[in-house]
């Protein structure tokens, strides 16, 4: 068996006749068809009549939001290949139609003056032909009147004829001519008269009942003896299934078109049906760009030639304003961008400095440490010895013996929070009975004591209870007082033990007593 499907130039051919067909859509014109601002539901269903008149070169679905600006419009028309807008809004007095060229203008704003819906055109209708084959092609523009009446009128026309592709008569097929776009300008008026047409083409010089036999519906003949007797008399047909037709309206066909009868050199009328929308339209000014510029031309509003020179004077002053005002800010940012680079490399550097600090000799100096901050450690360790000699000791050191941590020494008190949080932690919560020596004068390590040498041991209940406090300071030695000192609750009472240092009975540390620095005597006599 052979191979099955389309040989290798058969697709090859179909891909390029695709892209020529594609290459050729995209050279076509495009248009967007919409309504802005709150214009109101008869306007809206114009513009959807309107976007039906350019089909099929138009977005058919296209949705605009409230919140889309002119703006975005044109951005999204450049990569669709969009080169036309149709614009529909409504004032408070009128409602104006904007035709806008992509990208680069000018704009036409006309005034509808008066405008009817499809749905209102068909309904007049006694016999309407409209079917959606129609609207597979753009339909044919015919411009009437549009002579030599000024330079407006001549932009007018060209704009038109560039919203639908050329057309090339030698090459047209005219199976897709199915309808017709007429615009007629009214040179006494000024108004444009935009008609929308359906084409249907007939052939001529047969009897009534030849035509009716030729066309799809083929009519009704019960009644009749002989087909003769249709064809000769047309019996059975009403007078106004025979339309009339004339000059006017007949021609010769250079080509066979779809239809019974309408044969190549043969005689054919053309005939159109009417099937909207309607509009009435005056050109108020034509604008230079999209939607602003410089007007080329009002209907109402003309100016001489120095308000011209003016207006040219004030804009041009204008924009040299606003390129100074660029240039100032490029000359900003590039300043700024600069400042911050410098600042980066200062920072990078500083940080280099730093680690090389670190790594290397720790006593090379730092180029980076300002002078004045070379000393400011010193009164925060002249200080902490101090305070130190303060908690050895129980005196105050003299002022020529720490002379920068006098002026700042912290008054005595109990200690803080935060102090008693970490003695908790460490399981110093619970209440100390204090020990006491063994004998007067010296506790059980050799140590000299406080004369108030409570006696001999007696039971943990019947100890009496010995209050420290920050007054009673100095009536201790150093060891006792070092206690009284740092227990995180001042001015408590506990009662003494019955054992020397080292005791575990109830209600002593688990540890014994013993400074760490050498003890000094009482300041009692």
């Amino acid at each position: 068996m052979g191979q099955s499907g389309r040989s290798r130039h058969q697709k090859r051919a179909r891909a390029q006749a695709q892209l020529r067909n594609l290459e050729a859509y995209a050279a076509q014109p495009h248009s967007f068809v919409f309504a802005r601002g709150r214009a109101g539901r008869g306007v809206r269903q114009l513009s959807l009549d309107l976007r039906r008149v350019m089909e099929p070169l138009t977005a058919t679905r296209l949705q605009i939001r409230k919140k889309n600006t002119l703006k975005d419009c044109v951005a999204v028309a450049g990569p669709l290949g969009v080169t036309h807008f149709l614009i529909l809004s409504k004032t408070e007095t009128n409602i104006y139609f904007k035709l806008m060229r992509l990208p680069g203008g000018p704009t036409l704003t006309f005034r509808i003056n008066k405008y009817t819906l499809v749905r209102d055109v068909v309904s007049s209708l006694r016999r309407h032909r409209m079917h959606e084959q129609q609207f597979a092609h753009p339909p044919l523009l015919v411009l009437n009147s549009f002579g030599p009446h000024g330079m407006h009128v001549k932009l007018m026309a060209t704009m038109f004829q560039n919203l639908f592709p050329s057309i090339n008569v030698h090459k047209v097929n005219l199976n897709t001519i199915k309808r017709c776009l007429l615009i007629n300008y009214n040179p006494d008026s000024q108004e444009l008269d935009f008609r929308h047409y359906s084409i249907k083409v007939v052939p001529v010089g047969a009897s009534r009942g030849m035509k009716k036999l030729l066309q799809e519906k083929f009519p009704n003949m019960s009644r009749l003896q002989d087909i003769s007797e249709l064809l000769a008399t047309g019996a059975g047909l009403s007078e106004s299934e025979a339309e009339p037709d004339g000059e006017h309206n007949i021609t010769e066909l250079p080509q066979a078109v779809a239809g019974r009868g309408n044969m190549r050199a043969q005689q054919s009328a053309v005939r159109l049906t009417e099937i909207g929308p309607r509009m009435t339209l005056q050109l108020i000014k034509i604008q230079e760009g999209v939607g602003e510029g410089n007007v080329l031309f009002h209907s109402f509003v003309h100016k001489t030639e120095e308000e011209l020179q003016a207006i040219l004077a004030a804009k041009e002053e204008k924009l040299r304003l606003k390129a100074q005002r660029q240039d100032q800010q490029a000359r900003n940012v590039q300043r700024k961008r600069e400042q911050r680079e410098a600042h980066r490399k200062k920072s990078l550097a500083g940080m280099k400095r730093a680690r090389a600090g670190v790594d290397g000799d720790s006593d090379a100096e730092d180029p980076g440490v300002p002078p004045e901050s070379e000393g400011a450690g010193q009164p925060e360790e002249e200080e902490d010895e101090a305070e130190y000699f303060r908690q050895a000791v129980g005196e105050e050191p003299d002022e020529d013996m720490f002379p920068k941590a006098a002026k700042r020494r912290r008054p005595a008190g109990p200690p803080g929070k935060k102090q008693q949080g970490k003695e908790r932690s460490r399981g110093h919560g619970r209440l100390w009975r204090q020990r006491e020596p063994h004998q007067e004068g010296q506790c059980s390590q050799g140590d000299p004591i406080c004369p108030q040498v409570r006696g001999p041991a007696q039971p943990t209940s019947q100890l009496p209870l010995i209050l420290f406090s920050a007054a009673s300071r100095k009536t201790f030695c150093g060891p006792c007082w070092w206690v009284s000192s740092w227990w995180p609750w001042p001015a408590t009472a506990w009662p003494s033990t019955a054992s020397a240092h080292g005791s575990s009975a109830r209600g002593t540390p688990p540890w014994s007593f013993q400074p760490s620095w050498p003890s000094a005597t009482c300041s009692m006599p």
